[in-house]
């Protein structure tokens, strides 16, 4: 797709400002960044699901033990929320993680409707076997990129994602 815009595409509503949003088409899809980060994203994930399956690993699996890798114990809801996976699927997932010896979960003593899940050793090896596949997929992803571009770019998605998030974590 060709460069189309030349305007400013975060024209934000002012007194002073009284020019009309600009269109769909005069913005383009290669400066709608949202179009950009589906398609970065659902690349991602088709190329990690077919990577996981040497594994017998879903992607669902994949970021629960990733999350639970560096989190001492979190509940249901927070890794759905971590995760970025439907609570419904996480129950899923977990089900099967716990099956397979990969995580605990354990009733809270605080309260015993919340349930605590924590990674087990099974499941810390599992995840360090899937990690330098998703390491290198990283580091794919970000060819020529230079760790100050990086750096800025994490930067401006904590912005965006603190403007949408819906969730305090």
């Amino acid at each position: 797709m060709e460069e189309r815009f030349s305007g400013t595409v975060l024209r934000r509503r002012s007194q002073e400002n009284t020019e009309k949003r600009p269109t769909m088409g005069e913005i383009g899809l290669n400066h709608f960044a949202p179009y950009l980060m589906n398609r970065l994203m659902a690349r991602w994930n088709i190329n990690m699901s077919e990577e996981l399956r040497e594994y017998d690993m879903t992607t669902a699996k994949m970021r629960a033990l990733a999350v639970l890798s560096v989190s001492s114990s979190v509940t249901i809801n927070e890794l759905s929320v971590f995760a970025v996976t439907e609570q419904s699927t996480m129950s899923r997932t977990l089900d099967s993680l716990e099956q397979q010896g990969f995580i605990r979960r354990q009733p809270r003593i605080e309260d015993m409707r919340i349930r605590d899940v924590s990674i087990t050793e099974e499941g810390r090896a599992a995840f360090e076997k899937v990690w330098p596949t998703m390491y290198d997929l990283f580091l794919q992803m970000f060819d020529g990129v230079e760790e100050t571009e990086y750096r800025a770019f994490i930067s401006t998605l904590h912005k965006v994602l603190h403007n949408i998030r819906k969730h305090e974590i």
